[in-house]
């Protein structure tokens, strides 16, 4: 029987697993350490998409639900309430709802194909990054009587907040660009949903990023491993399941002997093609959310990265497949 590893344990590596498993393959697993996120919210397209990998209607059961949000964008912009629908759930616990897979037999011999669903790539991969924006994740106590069905999002003269209920009277505050306290000072919105701010998850990126080699015969990049999103603007875990369909369906079409050079050529423009729309709808975003240094230099970063995309994309061949549920079939 054919041997794939999987390296990684987050969302991108469990859906890969699970899809391989469905087409008859045993993947063997070397687990990561990559820290896992404290809150996502997660809309109804990933929802479906996450139902019908794992094959489990009630994956969403009993987690607490978005059903507004409240947005404030651009220089003295007033606050808009919009209706939205997700539910919100910590990545440690959505990965115990869909069920991490235990390792199976380790591979004795190098691997038929490898799946890195975590860092770090082989050779010497080019990470590419449109922007330098960071962000940190705190933990905060509502007021009472706040509403814990609504976000809010407010844009800032360097940076945004974006404010997301938990269970409880509990909630996590995501600051990008100056710090947490500083966008606070200046909140007319967000801040006045706060009772206090009760610890901190620690800094991350936020900028948008992209390796370079995505795939090549025998092995691809899947998940956090590949691309890296903005959270404003981007469903990772929806993204992170997409790249999985298609990467596993990668893997098993070449398993059965289509050509390897061409998969990994359509695997690459694909997920260059998805990059390419997150950087579109981010750029839309800081070309209106502020008019100062800041959010110029994050929108001239942002219009690099679509040109840069836009040249990958013309020089790439023409897709020569396309998925049929979780497979892949040649097209003319």
């Amino acid at each position: 029987m054919a041997t794939v590893l999987i390296r990684g344990d987050g969302v991108a590596a469990c859906c890969c697993a699970r899809l391989l498993e469905l087409g008859g393959l045993r993947p063997a697993f070397a687990t990561g350490d990559r820290p896992k996120v404290p809150a996502v919210m997660v809309g109804e397209a990933t929802q479906k998409l996450l139902r019908d990998v794992f094959e489990r209607d009630a994956l969403f059961d009993g987690l607490p639900r978005i059903l507004h949000r409240v947005v404030a964008w651009g220089v003295e912009s007033n606050p808009v309430r919009l209706p939205h629908s997700a539910i919100v759930v910590s990545e440690q616990l959505l990965l115990d709802r869909i069920g991490r897979p235990l390792p199976h037999t380790p591979i004795s011999n190098e691997a038929d194909w490898t799946i890195l669903a975590s860092r770090p790539l082989p050779g010497s991969p080019v990470e590419h990054r449109f922007g330098s924006r960071t962000g940190t994740a705190s933990k905060v106590k509502f007021r009472t009587g706040g509403d814990s069905h609504t976000c809010w999002m407010e844009s800032l003269a360097a940076g945004w907040l974006f404010l997301l209920p938990d269970e409880g009277e509990c909630g996590w505050l995501l600051a990008v660009g100056e710090s947490a306290g500083s966008l606070l000072g200046q909140s007319r919105m967000v801040a006045d949903q706060i009772d206090e701010v009760t610890g901190t998850a620690g800094n991350f990126p936020c900028y948008p990023r992209i390796v370079e080699p995505l795939c090549q015969p025998g092995w691809l990049a899947c998940g956090t491993a590949a691309l890296g999103f903005d959270p404003l603007c981007g469903d990772g875990t929806g993204y992170a399941t997409r790249e999985a369909i298609l990467g596993s369906a990668v893997v098993r079409a070449a398993l059965d002997g289509a050509d390897a050079d061409a998969l990994s050529a359509h695997y690459t423009a694909r997920l260059v093609a998805g990059f390419q729309r997150h950087l579109e709808v981010c750029r839309q975003f800081y070309e209106t959310g502020g008019t100062g240094p800041w959010w110029r230099q994050e929108a001239d970063a942002l219009r690099r990265g679509l040109d840069w995309c836009r040249r990958k994309l013309a020089a790439a061949p023409p897709f020569r497949y396309r998925l049929n549920g979780f497979s892949l079939e040649a097209v003319e």
